[in-house]
């Protein structure tokens, strides 16, 4: 099958070689247009530009997936289908029936829960103990068209964002293959939402990922996992700056005024929260990598009795 690829993070590298893998051809890749990125600001290409540039494989960057133009240039390819795995734009319906066989997606949620930009992050925060991945057939809603495969996926009782997405992301891709094949034979059925039980998963900013210590520690630790690694839990700590903060332990029998550091030792930093603790195992201090928080605390970055939330 001759397949016009959609994606930009790493979180869909496994779909776009599995791919490749089971004999499919990729005529395309889109991905988003080259940004700034890191503490130098220096333009880097996203992770499935750098793949495709290594296996020949033509790219496409526009600022806006949509116009006349556009729309020449993907019907030249060719495609029987295409594949949209965290690309980063809504795609018209226009775009989105170019190929014969239309538009899929791999959604990393089991849809119709958590529709939307970080189905992962949600899913850690609100306390789910599943996940999974969904694929479906595109359409002009968000993530709202029919499903064509669900896979579940028990939630790991410290699993962070990160671990989880990278587990999703082969079983993603394991799920986008089967469909595929399925799709060819005729043989596979597909399943409305019921889209009076959706929910939502908005995007996750900076804003998003500071750490309110009036919550209870085990809602502290769900948000810190959910957050990490990007764009990481934070929280201001006076003159020192703002500090990312992971690992989490919840410790019951710890409290103390919200935000203020109890202990700081070689087991970590345990942190009041407005019930009970938590005990961070890592953090990133302003300008630096993250590091083991026992390390921060032989290097004096932080004490008993700092208190983190305030701004200095």
């Amino acid at each position: 099958m001759k397949v016009l690829f959609w994606g930009t993070p790493a979180f869909a590298l496994p779909a776009l070689r599995a791919l490749s893998e089971e004999g499919h051809v990729v005529v395309g890749v889109v991905t988003q247009p080259d940004r700034p990125a890191g503490r130098g600001r220096e333009v880097a290409f996203s992770p499935i530009k750098q793949e495709a540039l290594e296996e020949g494989i033509p790219v496409l960057q526009p600022e806006k997936a949509r116009g006349d133009e556009f729309l020449a240039q993907i019907r030249a390819l060719d495609a029987d289908i295409s594949v949209v795995v965290a690309y980063g734009q809504i795609l018209k319906p226009e775009v989105l029936a170019v190929p014969r066989l239309g538009s899929v997606n791999i959604h990393a949620s089991l849809l119709p829960e958590l529709r939307g930009a970080a189905p992962i992050q949600w899913a850690i925060v609100r306390g789910h103990a599943m996940s999974g991945v969904t694929i479906m057939r595109m359409e002009a809603g968000l993530d709202s068209g029919p499903m064509l495969m669900r896979v579940e996926e028990t939630i790991e009782p410290e699993e962070s964002a990160s671990e989880l997405g990278a587990r999703l992301a082969e079983i993603g891709a394991e799920a986008l293959v089967e469909t595929l094949m399925l799709l060819e034979g005729g043989g596979i059925v597909e399943e409305p939402q019921d889209h009076e039980r959706a929910t939502y998963a908005p995007k996750v900013d900076r804003e998003t990922a500071r750490v309110d210590w009036s919550l209870p520690a085990d809602e502290v630790a769900l948000w810190m996992r959910g957050m990490d690694d990007v764009p990481g839990a934070w929280s201001p700590l006076g003159s020192k700056g703002t500090v990312k903060l992971f690992r989490p332990r919840v410790v019951e029998d710890a409290g103390g005024v919200p935000g203020e550091v109890l202990q700081a030792d070689e087991r970590g930093v345990l942190i009041a929260c407005g019930f009970a603790a938590i005990r961070v195992g890592e953090v990133q201090p302003p300008g630096k990598r993250r590091m083991p928080a026992a390390d921060w605390v032989r290097g004096r970055g932080v004490s008993v009795g700092d208190r983190f939330g305030d701004a200095g």
